[in-house]
């Protein structure tokens, strides 16, 4: 998801490393914090595959800025990636949510639709986090007050994604 979310901040506008950085962090730090360590080797891979660039400018007062650009094969990745979202990339709610915030770069109302199909499908599946066996146990079946906590509020924000999925959905239909 690293790597889809660098291309998706370098789709809109050229950024310095420290830029993407803090965006990054923006995107998805309050759950996994993005290291340094973690980050520029992403970039050097996405680099080395030819779906970004980097221009080196002088710096003002400090060493030279790296500038990275998306490249048109980068453009092209992230519009791949985002039209084949499925598994992990629907289902884990960290994920799906780095799909969403770069979602509006698909140009095709159809294929957004059916990313959004996707998440409506798995979320409609009856689930849980604690089970019977192979039966998925409801808020109201369980004794301990914090499990029940867990499952009231996952229900109210799939009540909430659904809605907002079903709504969404029903505008991209009709765009021609």
């Amino acid at each position: 998801m690293l790597e889809l979310a660098i291309l998706g901040f370098l789709f809109d506008t050229p950024l310095h490393g420290y830029e993407l950085r803090k965006r990054l962090t923006a995107l998805t730090g309050h759950v996994r914090p993005v290291a340094e360590s973690t980050l520029y080797p992403a970039i050097k891979r996405l680099e080395k595959a030819g779906l970004l660039s980097r221009e080196t400018e002088p710096g003002a007062v400090a060493a030279p800025r790296h500038t990275l650009r998306l490249t048109e094969e980068g453009r092209g990745e992230l519009l791949r990636r985002l039209g084949g979202a499925q598994g992990p990339d629907i289902t884990d709610e960290n994920r799906w949510f780095t799909v969403l915030a770069f979602l509006r770069h698909l140009p095709d109302a159809a294929a957004q639709a059916a990313v959004l199909e996707r998440r409506l499908t798995f979320l409609q599946e009856p689930t849980s986090f604690f089970y019977a066996g192979e039966v998925p146990l409801t808020a109201e079946e369980l004794g301990d007050p914090f499990r029940r906590g867990m499952l009231t509020i996952a229900r109210a924000g799939s009540k909430a994604e659904l809605a907002w999925l079903r709504e969404t959905l029903g505008r991209l239909r009709t765009t021609p």
